[in-house]
């Protein structure tokens, strides 16, 4: 039943520097206006361990690292527009009320201090299905875990707070001391969570001493980021850079019941006089994002991936055990042609779920984006998705059903299946988790002959993925043996 009840709470994981950046040895952003709390812990007591949802499973020490979990605490401030809210997000905001909180921050770090590349990465804790979730922890970990990033994922949002200190789901012994005023504040509370990263490393990092805070939100929790950029980033300057990971047409509201309700525009584009760099990861389905589209510029880039949905197999299950080896990789090439409707026990949706390619090309985005806070390079340029209709979203179609245009990678280049964002239906989200529609064996003899023919084509586009930027040469190495041990026209 607990099973059961994970998966009816997934959809958290599915909905969800200075001017000096210019020289290469930044280190870390000035920082500005963002407060830093009390931070107590690390948390014993309740069950034992910390609650978040959309998470790998097996023991984090088996792959070097180790987990731990701490109380913030402090006085957060709402905003209030000095000006009208702007499509080109240039958004200026004055504090206009104040509320005590108490959160929690997880954080994951690698046991040996040598480990440690200088570089945290701070998810704001999606909270679509009611639950705190961690889709992108899911979707980055192997990436994050083998080349030593600390991991923190923040309560910022009410619904998640309470959930934890309620039954069920929740541990109410752990959790009973949580209170948060309201999602009005919670953009101060992700500040001030950064900020404590810096002021209080001894504490929450075991003494590591970061030199980058890098914040990444998927979904609703990239609804946030994208107001927390344009309205509040430019007082608080708490992160070096940003990853805002399927974001939609708008930003999530700056105020909310019960204080007055402060919508932001349609489109809410990044501003672009930003001093830090932002990477926009969208996928197929993210199609609210198609109307905030922007030009890439020396501060912003914008990838689009072909072949993907805004969650997907990997993310709902496969990710959960994997350790970044060869099995890993396997599980998710075998996935293509041997999809499922549903992922666990009770969990279903009408058609076969998206296994695209998501995961490694967020590996390779969530590296740029490092570089370029660390020494100025930006990442590459991505070519967008072709489209035909922005409103409502069409795209064009290759000949085996795939999208045109876009990031290109070898699920796509040298496809075992159709993979779409849109076109599934069913229970909870599923309309979000695209659709897998797996190629006949004699679809696939005309494409490639043979195993041999197979594997050199999907060689080629690997070797064309990595050489472009898009693909991880680690993973480029995983997705050529899992080609190389598959039964693809064996």
């Amino acid at each position: 039943m607990a099973r059961k009840l994970r998966w009816a709470r997934m959809g958290a994981g599915a909905l969800a520097l200075s001017v000096g950046l210019a020289v290469a040895g930044l280190g870390a952003a000035a920082r500005a206006d963002a407060g830093s709390p009390t931070v107590t812990g690390p948390v014993t007591g309740g069950n034992g361990v910390p609650i978040v949802f959309s998470q790998t499973t097996y023991d984090l020490g088996s792959v070097g690292y180790q987990r731990s979990e701490f109380f913030l605490s402090g006085t957060a401030d709402a905003y209030s527009p000095a000006a009208p809210l702007t499509p080109d997000g240039k958004w200026t905001v004055l504090p206009s009320s104040q509320q005590p909180y108490v959160t929690r921050a997880v954080v994951y770090r690698p046991a040996k201090p040598r480990d440690f590349n200088g570089t945290v990465i701070v998810e704001w804790l999606n909270v679509s299905g009611g639950v705190d979730a961690s889709p992108d922890w899911m979707h980055m970990h192997t990436e994050l875990i083998r080349s030593g990033y600390i991991w923190v994922g923040v309560s910022a949002q009410a619904v998640g707070v309470d959930a934890l200190k309620a039954a069920p789901l929740g541990d109410p012994a752990r959790y009973g001391a949580l209170n948060h005023p309201g999602d009005s504040y919670s953009y101060d509370i992700f500040s001030q969570a950064g900020q404590a990263i810096q002021d209080k490393a001894g504490r929450m990092l075991g003494g590591l001493k970061p030199k980058r805070v890098i914040a990444v939100g998927e979904s609703q929790s990239a609804g946030r980021l994208v107001t927390y950029i344009d309205a509040v980033h430019p007082r608080a300057k708490a992160y070096d850079g940003f990853l805002v990971h399927s974001r939609g047409a708008a930003g999530a509201p700056l105020t909310q019941s019960p204080l007055p309700a402060v919508p932001t525009p349609t489109p809410s584009l990044i501003r672009d006089d930003l001093d830090v760099p932002v990477l926009v990861f969208q996928a197929e389905n993210d199609a609210g994002g198609l109307l905030a589209r922007r030009d890439d510029s020396r501060r912003y880039r914008l990838w689009e991936v072909a072949g993907t949905s805004h969650f997907d197999l990997y993310g709902l299950r496969d990710g959960e055990t994997d350790t970044g080896d060869r099995q890993g990789t396997a599980a998710w090439f075998d996935s293509m042609s041997h999809p499922t409707n549903e992922p666990s026990e009770g969990f279903a949706c009408a058609l076969p779920i998206n296994t695209g390619p998501q995961t490694f090309v967020l590996r390779a985005a969530i590296r740029s984006l490092d570089r370029w806070v660390a020494h100025g390079t930006p990442p590459p340029a991505a070519p967008r998705l072709t489209t035909l209709s922005v409103s409502p979203p069409q795209y064009a179609l290759d000949a085996n059903g795939n999208a045109r245009g876009g990031i290109r990678t070898p699920a796509v280049d040298a496809p075992v299946a159709r993979l779409a964002g849109f076109g599934n239906s069913g229970s909870q989200f599923c309309q979000l988790f695209g659709v897998t529609e797996p190629f006949s064996a004699e679809k696939l003899s005309a494409l490639y002959r043979d195993h041999g023919g197979f594997v050199s084509a999907w060689n080629r586009a690997t070797h064309d993925a990595a050489r472009a930027g898009f693909v991880l040469p680690e993973d480029a190495n995983l997705l050529r043996a899992a080609a190389a041990r598959s039964d693809i026209l064996k």
